[in-house]
């Protein structure tokens, strides 16, 4: 047996490693099962790969909520939706929808106000 003809076993995993491989993918489209689930006129966006991000699909409801997670490639994202039953849309050709945007400063909004009244709670009441 040569030097480089031995097989080393990989080493196990840390209990809090993410999940690869096939777990990943299922963690992956469980969390998407259940986004579509809950939510009323979801769609898919694909997001392409950049050289900050990996190529991700994005789903977005109706209301303008949407969550996104990381996919291998187009076709995968594809299979993703095709298989969740949602519509498919690629964002280089028709970009994110106004309803996305508005949601988006709607809860900015949100959060602004909320430290805000933390502020003047904690000005009120110093401990």
């Amino acid at each position: 047996m040569g030097l480089f003809s031995r097989r080393r076993r990989p080493a196990p995993a840390a209990p809090d490693a993410p999940p690869t491989g096939r777990a990943a993918r299922e963690e992956t489209v469980g969390h998407l099962r259940e986004f579509v689930r809950t939510r009323v006129g979801v769609e898919a966006y694909l997001e392409p790969q950049t050289n900050v991000t990996q190529t991700t699909l994005m789903l977005i409801a109706t209301d303008g909520e949407w969550t996104r997670r990381r996919v291998p490639d187009g076709r995968a994202g594809w299979d993703i939706a095709k298989e969740l039953g949602v519509p498919f849309y690629d964002v280089q050709r028709t970009g994110y929808p106004q309803r996305m945007r508005d949601w988006n400063s709607r809860q900015r909004i949100e959060r602004e106000r909320a430290a805000r009244e933390r502020a003047a709670r904690r000005a009120v009441d110093p401990r």
